[in-house]
């Protein structure tokens, strides 16, 4: 397939080194003056859909789009991505008091009027987010565009209108064979992302990067689900010592566990 257009997914996550606190309020994690970055698996996202064009050429790949949807903030992680070698941007900005709250589904629908607005021939996402875990987004987008849809790639091959894609099982790998459109969500092992260099991040400023509202896209984002309360986890209580196997036995039983 010639023109072949790839649009991937950027998600701005509290970065991986620093240690999670809750706020003081006890309504979600607290995010200010917190040091933020690219979610990992949508760096690999990155990386894959650039080695593609590496691979194929130019003439295949058209161009490759980087999306988020999220703050004004977001935008350093789409110009992560430009640097990286993506050749343009878009960005849904969601507004800091909503950005909180919007879930996987309003992510899918905002994702999908942006497909339905490019008409890129592949969507590829991480397969997961760092900060909520949910893993749900590719899955739903598939669902919402009815395209298929191919999770966890660990390798991926494209010949013509066909798309191969490896993902890891637990009994060794799985091979899932379909036609293009269809989304992927990228798993660890797929690729090793490349560091942006500084003439690539100097280029990234000047490459488009282009706005849109949900409003804009028609898109409501309101929450389906609701936080009660989110609270650190207990503290685990140190462990004890015995002097002979006689008071183990005791205490085991004493603590109900024989």
């Amino acid at each position: 397939m010639s023109n072949l257009k790839i649009l991937v997914g950027c998600k701005r996550v509290i970065d991986f080194t620093v240690k999670v606190r809750v706020n003081a309020q006890k309504t979600a994690v607290e995010t200010a003056n917190v040091k933020h970055s690219l979610n990992p698996f949508d760096e690999i996202a990155i990386e894959e859909a650039i080695r593609l064009k590496e691979k194929l050429g130019g003439d295949v790949v058209k161009e490759i789009i980087a999306v988020t949807c999220g703050p004004s903030k977001s935008q350093e992680q789409l110009r992560t991505a430009l640097a990286m070698g993506a050749d343009r941007a878009i960005h849904v900005e969601v507004s800091d008091e909503s950005y909180p709250k919007l879930q996987p589904l309003g992510v899918a629908k905002l994702l999908k009027a942006i497909v339905e607005k490019e008409k890129p021939n592949l969507v590829i996402l991480g397969k997961q987010a760092i900060d909520d875990d949910a893993s749900q987004t590719g899955q739903m987008l598939a669902g919402l565009l009815n395209w298929p849809q191919a999770t966890f790639a660990s390798k991926i091959d494209i010949n013509g209108e066909s798309l191969k894609v490896t993902r890891e099982v637990d009994g060794g790998l799985e091979t899932i064979g379909s036609k293009l459109p269809s989304v992927i969500t990228t798993d660890l092992r797929l690729n090793e992302p490349r560091f942006a260099t500084l003439p690539n991040i100097m280029k990234a400023r000047k490459k488009p990067l282009t706005k849109f509202t949900p409003q804009d896209l028609n898109v409501d984002i309101t929450p389906r689900l609701e936080t009660i309360s989110v609270t650190d986890p207990p503290t685990r209580k140190g462990g004890g010592k015995v002097d002979s196997v006689d008071d183990l036995i005791s205490k085991l039983k004493s603590a109900g566990a024989l």
